[in-house]
């Protein structure tokens, strides 16, 4: 599937939620705006979260009191209807593609068919290592985990107890030794890691924004989706998502 045809298929499930509930002719106005990383975060031991280093930002939208939240590296703000929203070309607009993201998660978490749409603050991105540890040793035992992108507890907490490799798409984390282990290329170093050696991946939901989504969404292997970007579409695409810690 390419990316064009991922995404209109996505807006498709989505508008077909929309017409289950009779919300497609709402005229009740999305809001989005882009969070500070104080907002988004809060203050954090930790000051390598890639929200706190300036290359993303978390966009969150409001849906009659339902937030939505989306982890991009293109903000846009936003105020309009629903109608909109699903008229936005989601393909060749990083931008756009954060709008629909956000508001979709606004809207599923006020319909109640995803939770979890906000991002955990202060402490709490370490609880929630600590849990995908617990967890991941429950189901999976001690796999060779693949962590597709840079999330400083999750790695430091993995790699204490897992073969673990990581892959991030920003240069100032590739080639670069993070809590022992080294950040490998998202996209040269794909096949090594992801298909070849990985047995368990561990994918953030913000490639969901840049696309790259389609890379994890047909390996012959388990693929568990973390953070809250993916709320909404997880359960739009039977996804499997781990996220403890989320509001």
């Amino acid at each position: 599937m390419e990316q064009r045809e991922f995404f209109e298929y996505l807006k498709a499930r989505f508008e077909q939620v929309l017409e289950k509930y009779e919300l497609k002719s709402e005229t009740i106005v999305i809001r989005s705006k882009a969070l500070s990383p104080l907002e988004a975060i809060g203050k954090t031991q930790r000051k390598d979260y890639p929200i706190l280093t300036g290359k993303e930002v978390m966009l969150e939208a409001d849906y009659k009191g339902a937030k939505g939240q989306a982890f991009t590296d293109a903000p846009a703000q936003f105020q309009g209807s629903l109608k909109e929203i699903l008229s936005l070309g989601l393909a060749d607009d990083s931008h756009a593609r954060g709008l629909f993201i956000a508001a979709m998660n606004a809207v599923m978490r006020y319909l109640g068919l995803a939770e979890k749409t906000v991002h955990c603050k202060e402490q709490e991105p370490e609880e929630c290592a600590k849990q995908a540890a617990c967890y991941i040793k429950e189901h999976y035992g001690t796999p060779k985990i693949a962590l597709v992108g840079y999330q400083p507890a999750l790695l430091e907490n993995l790699s204490k107890e897992y073969p673990l490799k990581v892959l991030d798409l920003n240069p100032e984390n590739i080639g670069q030794l993070r809590y022992g282990v080294m950040v490998e290329h998202g996209v040269e170093d794909f096949q090594a890691v992801v298909k070849d050696w990985a047995e368990l991946v561990l994918c953030t939901g913000s490639t969901l924004c840049n696309g790259t989504i389609l890379n994890f969404l047909n390996l012959d292997k388990e693929v568990l989706f973390f953070g809250t970007t993916l709320a909404g579409a997880a359960e739009l695409l039977g996804c499997k998502r781990m996220c403890f810690c989320a509001k």
